[in-house]
């Protein structure tokens, strides 16, 4: 088995990219209710505070910040994929190795993981979450997307609710990006 090396810091704030093993799939937006319901079941079991996130077709961006002295993330994303799988209908192709080892063929075995290490890279991380959408041409504008917490924030006021279109460069969207 392979030793991936963690960064485990108690209470730290992580950004994470998290995606599902047919980069074609719609699963994710497709079973967005069944995503929300296993998040917040885990939350409820071990709690997290959800800085960003942002749900894409077929892979998901966030940034968590774990309560003091915890700093066990993966057995929370363990939980988040399990729930969903379990919630959805079984339909897609499982290879031998899933057979045997008697798991779905829905996400990624691993996850990539960040720890923030600052409020720059904090920002830039913020920024890149809530711009994914755009990135990917799945819309025009931030605004646009409805599965990201971009939304709540521009209640908040952190963003203004114009923030970052297609037609902006990178530059014009912030420095942070870069």
């Amino acid at each position: 088995m392979s030793n991936y090396r963690r960064n485990h810091i108690p209470g730290g704030t992580c950004f994470f990219t998290v995606n599902l093993l047919d980069r074609q799939s719609q699963l994710l937006v497709k079973h967005i209710t069944e995503l929300r319901e296993a998040v917040r079941i885990t939350r409820h079991q071990q709690p997290f505070h959800i800085d960003a996130w942002v749900v894409l077709p077929d892979h998901l961006h966030c940034i968590w910040t774990l309560p003091p002295n915890d700093h066990d993330y993966s057995s929370r994303w363990r939980s988040i994929k399990k729930t969903f799988s379990k919630s959805i209908p079984k339909t897609e192709y499982l290879s031998p190795i899933r057979v045997k080892r008697h798991e779905r063929g829905i996400w990624q075995r691993r996850f990539w993981e960040h720890t923030i290490t600052n409020e720059a890279d904090y920002a830039a991380h913020m920024d890149y979450i809530h711009y994914n959408p755009v990135k990917h041409g799945w819309v025009k504008t931030v605004k646009e997307w409805p599965y990201s917490t971009f939304h709540r924030l521009v209640k908040k006021g952190i963003y203004p609710p114009d923030w970052a279109s297609l037609d902006m460069t990178l530059s014009e969207v912030g420095e942070r990006l870069e």
